[in-house]
């Protein structure tokens, strides 16, 4: 991060499941320097006591909204504190800290909503045992567009190739049944739209997803493609969208589609992200489009079994910082 920005931006960043590697790479991001100022939103003395674990330097400072925004020094972080129920074990899920974790994730997002914060970053949580607190979680993603309002659009993004999603966290069996032409109307126009504003794209040009091997085979393998999806890209393209498909998720992911794509949209979670993953893990972002509040997320989970190790990789976090400090800056991007 080479680049200098005026006036200095705030940036919400939430620690995640505090037994899992979210703390290591907070007290990793510390040891930048940073050209906006990181506002870590988690407990204090989870943080010291991960940074003494890693046998990193820290001070940490509370977070004082009075003041105005300053770039993050290294080996300082501003912390805006959130303590927990029960103390952490690196590696040791506890259900009692789940209300914790979500605690952190509701202020950094209404804090974004009321413009205390220019965008959110969040750190990788882990799902059952939120779910096994009690709490009905199915995702981040899911739970910050129920504060915000909006249709959320998971996209994740790395050098060369962006993949949004119709559908996010469903079963397998039940994709076909959401696969709607509301669903799919909806999730196409915010896409085209958010990559114009968010990403400056002029005329996007966007690639579909069939949702059934070799999109349907002309209905011998499913009718979704004929009855759904294809309309519906017809009715964009007589609209002016720069839109193609559907076509076989086998094959779209290959060089000749996707050197001229701006961005695939694949019908489900894993249609779509095994490809991105494999082609850039720990370099890749986690971006929610249709929101009114810029969130950025990391392409990894909680990664319990390195936790406290030093062994975190800070790729996929400083890239989701990155990313959302283009997109508050409007400036271009990957």
């Amino acid at each position: 991060m080479t680049h200098s920005y005026n006036p200095v931006l705030r940036i919400a960043l939430t620690a995640g499941e505090p037994a899992g590697i979210g703390p290591d790479l907070c007290v990793q991001l510390a040891q930048h320097t940073l050209p906006f100022e990181l506002i870590v939103i988690a407990s204090p003395d989870l943080l010291e006591q991960r940074a003494k674990q890693l046998n990193l330097p820290i001070q940490i400072r509370l977070f004082d909204s009075t003041l105005p925004p300053s770039p993050q020094q290294q080996g300082h972080l501003t912390v805006l504190p959130v303590e927990l129920t029960e103390p952490v074990l690196c590696g040791q899920l506890n259900v009692a800290n789940s209300r914790y974790v979500l605690k952190t994730i509701t202020i950094a997002t209404k804090s974004c909503i009321e413009g205390l914060f220019n965008a959110m970053v969040t750190a990788p949580v882990h799902k059952g045992i939120i779910n096994d607190a009690g709490f009905s979680f199915s995702g981040h993603t899911e739970y910050i567009a129920e504060i915000t309002g909006g249709h959320p659009v998971m996209m994740l993004a790395t050098e060369g190739l962006r993949v949004a999603l119709v559908t996010n966290h469903l079963p397998l069996s039940e994709v076909s049944q959401a696969i709607t032409h509301t669903r799919l109307r909806t999730v196409i126009r915010i896409l085209d739209h958010d990559l114009r504003s968010r990403f400056n794209l002029d005329n996007p040009k966007i690639m579909v997803c069939g949702l059934n091997p070799h999109a349907g085979e002309g209905g011998h393998l499913g009718r979704e493609e004929i009855e759904i999806i294809e309309p519906v890209l017809e009715s964009f393209r007589n609209q002016g969208l720069n839109i193609e498909g559907p076509y076989p998720a086998d094959t779209l992911f290959t060089t000749k589609y996707l050197a001229s794509a701006d961005a695939i949209l694949a019908m489900y979670h894993d249609q779509g992200l095994p490809v991105l993953k494999h082609k850039g893990f720990n370099q890749a972002v986690n971006i929610t489009l249709g929101l009114p509040i810029i969130r950025t997320s990391v392409d990894h989970g909680t990664a319990l079994d390195i936790a406290g190790t030093g062994k975190a990789n800070p790729g996929s976090l400083l890239i989701a910082l990155q990313t959302g400090l283009a997109m508050a800056s409007n400036l271009p991007q990957a």
